[in-house]
């Protein structure tokens, strides 16, 4: 598999903080959108004869665009909370929105991946009911992602 390298930028003079901010949206926007492909991908392989072999390796897509997800969302947040835009700045508030949904995507799978594990061979039915909640939570803040990086990609037409 070929690797790139990109050219150190030690020398380089201080980017303006703006563009920063912009160029950490799009790599959290791009970070949403394959994690919804990755997460909805393995949607399609659940309950189905396919080797389990392919439900690993898709989990562990999952877990990885997750973790990139987390990072680039981190990035973002710490670009943006040094810079401020005006209120007619539409890619700005989008961008937001973004990391928002992003966090709230983030919370509720933690949330439902440490209840699952917690659950006993002895569970009892309000702790079934209380996964199937947190399930529906976490699709619901998976759609939200999904809206959210739509919403910013259209501020972005460049990104296409």
């Amino acid at each position: 598999m070929p690797t790139t390298r990109r050219p150190p930028t030690h020398d380089a003079a201080p980017a303006d903080p703006v563009a920063v901010v912009r160029s950490r949206a799009d790599a959290l926007y791009r970070a949403a959108i394959e994690c919804c492909r990755q997460h909805d991908r393995a949607a399609k392989l659940f309950g189905s004869s396919d080797p389990e072999l392919e439900h690993k390796h898709a989990d562990a897509l999952c877990t990885m665009c997750d973790g990139s997800l987390v990072e680039l969302s981190k990035a973002y947040e710490s670009a943006a909370a040094h810079v401020q835009l005006g209120k007619d700045v539409d890619w700005w508030h989008k961008a937001n929105s973004l990391w928002h949904a992003s966090r709230e995507f983030l919370r509720r799978h933690a949330t439902g991946d440490a209840l699952s594990k917690r659950l006993s061979a002895n569970h009892p039915p309000e702790q079934l009911a209380n996964l199937q909640m947190e399930y529906e939570l976490e699709a619901s803040a998976l759609l939200a992602l999904r809206h959210a990086a739509e919403a910013y990609r259209k501020t972005r037409p460049e990104l296409d």
